[in-house]
């Protein structure tokens, strides 16, 4: 039988040793990374990696798009796609410095706490995301998008690059999500102002919101934190709260217990790729799908 091969392509100058591992744990044969990948090289590496094998072995060969750039990743991801020809159609999974599974992992941990705590859904739901502009921020906006939510950005620099982030979501998907100005402790304090829910996916250290901040947010009703470094992107949020009341009766959710999730569902979308007998284009999309059932 042919082996399970996977090319994992970076924009960056090494591919993560975390989604290294967490391939060869899945069940691939052989895993080699290339870094510094670019836009224009996506093709001939696709071609070679499609054409030296036969077609009844091509859900065999797979290719994994890394970095840290969430709009390359689709854009290297939709390339690849364009070069596939029948019969040899390989499989491809993106996910660009994890984001794609750790934004799927949090909408589904604040989507089954609002369900189960709530009775509600995402639908209409008022999100307002920190951290926007990274990979974390920008894919999360786009699933609670695309699940009906009425999504703002916030920016932590001002308002122009979040209204980028914006933009390319409306020119990708389809779906209008806002940005605004978060700049400020008086501007954050009124981004605030009806805000029902908050994703908190900023740098790794980096505290957004504090006690007396998170106090006056009166229509808060979940926030969830990516952020496992201490001081807490969220203050008085412990990395495994699941639905745990803050102050305020805000509930809260954690950077391990939305870690756990994330986990099982990058490990489970690899492992469905190792085991494909069928051409397969896994993205942000199958992500919350797995991540859902997994909550």
């Amino acid at each position: 039988m042919a082996k399970n091969i996977l090319h994992m392509f970076s924009s960056l100058k090494h591919m993560s040793p975390f989604d290294v591992n967490m391939a060869l744990d899945a069940g691939f044969d052989s895993v080699t990374s290339y870094g510094s990948v670019t836009l224009d090289e996506i093709t001939p590496l696709i071609q070679d990696a499609m054409f030296s094998r036969s077609p009844r072995d091509a859900a065999r060969t797979c290719i994994f798009f890394g970095g840290k750039d969430a709009g390359l990743a689709l854009d290297m991801m939709e390339r690849l796609k364009a070069t596939l020809l029948k019969p040899f159609e390989i499989s491809s999974f993106a996910d660009p410095a994890g984001s794609f599974t750790s934004a799927a992992a949090m909408v589904a941990c604040v989507e089954k706490i609002l369900k189960q705590k709530k009775g509600r859904t995402l639908a209409d739901m008022k999100i307002l995301i920190f951290g926007a502009t990274g990979v974390v921020g920008y894919a999360s906006g786009v699933i609670a998008a695309l699940e009906g939510a009425d999504v703002t950005l916030a920016g932590h620099d001002g308002r122009e690059r979040v209204q980028a982030k914006a933009n390319d979501i409306k020119k990708r998907f389809g779906v209008a999500v806002r940005a605004v100005d978060a700049s400020a402790p008086a501007k954050l304090l009124e981004v605030l102002v009806g805000a029902e829910i908050v994703f908190c996916a900023a740098a790794a250290g980096v505290q957004v919101l504090s006690a007396p901040t998170l106090a006056s947010a009166k229509s808060l009703i979940v926030a969830a934190d990516v952020n496992a470094v201490q001081p807490a992107g969220i203050e008085g949020l412990q990395l495994m709260d699941n639905g745990v009341e803050l102050p305020g009766g805000i509930l809260g959710i954690g950077p391990l217990a939305i870690g756990d999730v994330k986990y099982k569902t990058e490990s489970g979308l690899f492992r469905r790729l190792a085991t494909s007998t069928t051409h397969l284009a896994i993205d942000f999309r199958d992500a919350f799908a797995l991540a859902r059932e997994i909550v």
